[in-house]
């Protein structure tokens, strides 16, 4: 072979190497794709058909394996379960406790420590588990369950199990893939049901989660739990008196620890003040927070909102395992998919047993024929040497009968005949046989009808799960609307300000400087000058504003009440201008003009006024040749407040040599609108939900609860209304309100009408009897409120109705009187059907509003008049936030 043949034999080699080799860079692509597939599928995220990971799946199957009706010890179980698991004990010892803990599949015994707190478990040799009757129920199967080989071919596990029931959504679960994640959030077992009832009846569902550490939640932005959704979960807070505050209920999300922690941090932060925090958990949820002589529990119990752990923002995610790939799905449409799996499987369910229980009448029906023909004595049977000699004379004597069998029969169906001992044949009972036919053929009977009807046999099932196992599984999350928290409106005024007037600097650490006010570290300072300009800028240690500062504050946003009155006298024409106006909207830290603009103008009066006050001044001018009068008054209450960019008005044309206060001002401002917001439970000024009426000064706000008690509370913003509030209003000391209530020791119904006292902020007044088993049962403050009276008359228990009106019924008495007796017969009912409530005048509010540009709040039609919230109660007998914290005006001369 020559050299050159050589060397082409060896390059045709290399070729076919080369053609062999892969390249590093497409292993680990192989290799990570392999590795996420694995994460995804047998790790991290839930099937959707059956509501586990593959750790859980395999867990409840050991129970299952396991279970003789006692509880085993968890190490048992989590050593059985490592024939299916291949990943230790530990990460089976982590999965069991969760399952136990939600208290659904697992009975369980001993400490398996309480998410709610936080406590761990004790170890697994000395708590014990076994499957609850509920699973036992719904989650398994044989028949229905399709199997796999374990990890290492020795035993059989379930691919998925057969669960009857919309698993992933009952218990919530979370988990993190390699590319993707999954936070499917809890919901409420007995709306789960309904709603399956719901989809069967062809209606689409709208499930919302529900925690089960209670609390409240805002669902608005759920987006049926799929990505880019959001809700917000909120502690129960009471407060227990003015100094008390006690948290019941916990977000879900968050431990007591992990609630007090952040509690103590925004305390040592300084964006709350409290004296001390105790933690009285048991069985239920007891955070006891004592609040700082001075603290106002309303403020702090939205600070609490804004600061801490109190409320929490969850981001549900819906993935799940479907068709051995994962899916982004809603709730609605998981719950869908389960229901119809669900009705599915009960099918399959159905068609089996009908199958066992055609197969039973069809070998009765072949022994009774075998026996009552004779065909065990036949010689021919008698006489056949062997098997299928047996087989074909059998085939010749049940030819005749072929047509009663619904199927053929087969040598296997001959072989069980045949073996039947001679004894059980010759005490073969034809009535008895035929009894248990008719029997068979009755469940067949009612198999096939429930195949033929196999939706309504699917709800009759779900009722049944309902009855069986709904029992104290109501919702415990309370649905609402939440307002948002402003940080700034309810943050504690935590450090001091300063400023230094001449050199311009205002900050929290000029301590040598003057002192200005307390605020929040996370408040806006605004800071008018001299020269007419102002700006407004975030709080810090120390920031240069400008020169010659003339006022400086807090910057309340959005604030419609707080007048700016200024003179000032331009630059360009020597004349002065006085204006009032308002600061809206404004940019941080860019600087904003009052004058015209001109070079050398410069303010020479200005106050800074929280309601709206509007002074008298007396200008004094300077000397001058066309001038007769050198002074003359000036009341600001002749302006209208207007935007800050207006010029103003003329004042003079000539020099100013001084200003002086002549009467302080009074506000020109009417009442302050007050709302009530029946969704939210919040006073607002926006304009949302009810008017109550104008408010200002000592005006109170009275409420009315479903336990008997009335409250007068001040039109704060910040105002929080406790449970069970029944009627919101105005307060007017001539008001009556009209009751009634089920006395306990008397055990009778009684009607009375009072005057209610005009008594201390804050604090609750009992009308009905504070006896065991007083009630109130209708509450009214109309005019002339009329009941429907429904009474049981005479041993026939015959109902008669009645008309009542209570303001007829009953003079006004005092406050602790029972009142009258409703009746003397039992009574059944009691309705409020009518209200015919006083008008109540607002002292001319035309001539109360301001004219000005700046009161142009949103008015719903109905502010004419203030109004009363009610909320009506059917009583049917079955056994006898935001505060604004304002500054003082401040008033500088030049």
């Amino acid at each position: 072979m020559s050299e050159q043949d050589n060397i082409n034999e060896q390059n045709n080699t290399n070729d076919e190497t080369l053609h062999d080799v892969t390249k590093v860079d497409g292993l680990y692509e192989s290799w990570f794709l392999d590795y996420a597939s694995y994460v995804i599928l047998d790790r991290a995220v839930p099937n959707m058909y059956d509501g586990f990971k593959p750790v859980q799946r395999r867990i409840l199957h050991s129970l299952k394996e396991m279970d003789d009706g006692r509880f085993n010890k968890a190490a048992n179980v989590i050593g059985n379960t490592m024939k299916y698991h291949p990943h230790g004990d530990a990460s089976i010892g982590d999965a069991m406790v969760q399952i136990g803990q939600k208290n659904l599949l697992i009975d369980t015994q001993g400490n398996w420590g309480d998410p709610i707190t936080g406590d761990s478990a004790a170890a697994p040799r000395y708590i014990e588990a076994r499957l609850s009757k509920f699973a036992l129920d719904v989650v398994f199967n044989p028949q229905t369950t399709e199997w796999q080989l374990s990890y290492d071919g020795r035993n059989d596990e379930p691919v998925i199990l057969p669960v009857k029931f919309p698993m992933v959504l009952t218990s919530g679960t979370e988990g993190i893939a390699v590319g993707l994640a999954t936070k499917i959030l809890p919901h409420n077992f007995i709306e789960l049901i309904d709603a399956s009832i719901e989809v069967l009846r062809g209606k689409r569902p709208d499930l919302l989660p529900d925690f089960p550490t209670g609390g409240s939640a805002d669902f608005s932005k759920y987006n049926e739990g799929q990505r880019g959704g959001r809700v917000r979960v909120r502690a129960k807070i009471q407060d227990r008196d003015k100094k008390t505050l006690v948290i019941t209920e916990i977000p879900f999300g968050t431990t007591t620890t992990g609630l007090i922690d952040s509690v103590i941090a925004a305390n040592d932060k300084g964006k709350i003040k409290i004296k001390k925090i105790e933690d009285n958990t048991a069985k239920n949820v007891e955070i006891v927070i004592h609040l700082a002589p001075g603290i106002s529990p309303d403020i702090t119990i939205d600070a609490l909102y804004a600061f801490t752990n109190c409320e929490m923002s969850l981001s549900p995610n819906t993935c799940v395992i479907k068709d051995n790939k994962p899916h982004f799905m809603s709730v609605n449409d998981i719950l869908v998919e389960c229901t119809h799996r669900t009705k599915d499987l009960l099918k399959q369910e159905l068609e089996i047993k009908l199958a066992e229980l055609k197969e039973k009448i069809f070998f009765s029906s072949l022994l009774k024929i075998f026996i009552q023909e004779g065909m065990y004595k036949n010689p021919a049977y008698e006489n056949s040497g062997n098997f299928e000699s047996v087989v074909e004379v059998l085939n010749k004597l049940f030819e005749p009968f072929f047509p009663q069998f619904y199927r053929e029969i087969l040598p296997e169906d001959y072989k069980k005949l045949i073996d039947k001992p001679m004894s059980s044949i010759t005490r073969f009972d034809v009535k008895k046989a035929d009894e248990q036919m008719k029997a068979l053929q009755d469940d067949i009977n009612e198999v096939e009808g429930h195949l033929a009807n196999l939706i309504q046999f699917t709800i009759d099932y779900f009722t049944r799960l309902k009855d069986k196992y709904g029992r104290g599984r109501e919702r415990k999350t309370e649905i609402r609307a939440f307002d948002t928290v402003q940080a700034a409106q309810v943050a504690l005024a935590n450090v001091k300000l300063y400023v230094n007037r001449e050199e311009g600097f205002v900050g929290t650490g000029l301590r040598k400087d003057e002192f200005v006010c307390d605020c929040s570290d996370i408040d806006d300072i605004i800071a008018f000058r001299a020269d007419g300009k102002f700006l407004v800028s975030k709080v810090s240690e120390k920031a240069f504003m400008g020169k010659h500062i003339i006022h400086v504050g807090v910057f309340k946003k959005n604030d419609d009440r707080t007048a700016y009155n200024m003179i000032y006298r331009d630059g360009a024409s020597g004349g002065s201008f006085m204006k009032r106006f308002q600061v809206g909207g404004v940019t941080r830290d860019k600087e904003y003009d009052l004058t015209k603009g001109s070079k050398g103008s410069s303010v020479l009066w200005f106050t800074a006024n929280p309601n709206g006050e509007a002074e008298t001044i007396n200008i004094q001018l300077k000397p001058h040749s066309k001038l007769r009068k050198l002074q003359f008054d000036v009341d600001f209450t002749d302006l209208a407040i207007k935007g800050r960019g207006s010029q103003g008005n003329v004042v003079t044309k000539y020099p100013i040599k001084k200003i002086v206060l002549k009467s302080a001002g009074v506000s020109t401002l009417a009442g302050r609108k007050i709302w009530f917001d029946e969704v939210l439970q919040r006073l607002n000024a926006d304009g949302r939900g009810h008017f109550l009426g104008f408010f200002s000064g000592d005006d109170r706000i009275i409420t009315v609860y479903k336990n008997g008690e009335y409250e007068l509370t001040t039109f704060d913003l910040s105002n929080h209304f406790d449970e069970g509030l029944q009627i919101i209003r105005k307060f007017n000391p001539e008001m009556v309100i009209s009751a009634i209530h089920y006395e306990g020791k008397a055990k009778n119904f009684f009607v009375k009408r009072f005057v209610p006292e005009n008594t201390a902020v804050n604090k609750k007044n009992t009308f009905i009897s504070d006896e065991s088993g007083s009630k109130l049962v209708l509450v009214s403050i109309a005019e002339n409120p009329i009941v429907n009276l429904t009474v049981l008359k005479g041993k026939a228990k015959d109902k008669e109705t009645s008309e009542i009106n209570l303001a007829e019924f009953i003079d006004v008495k005092g406050l602790k009187a029972n009142g009258n007796r409703l009746s003397q017969f039992e009574i059944h009912s009691v309705e409020l059907i009518e209200q015919e409530e006083e008008e109540t005048e607002n002292s001319n509010h035309d001539s109360e509003e301001s004219t000005n540009d700046s009161d142009n709040t949103n008015e719903s039609s109905n502010e004419s008049t203030e109004k009363t919230i009610t909320k009506n109660v059917d009583f049917e007998i079955t056994n006898p936030d935001d505060v604004d914290l304002e500054d003082d005006g401040q008033i500088t001369m030049f």
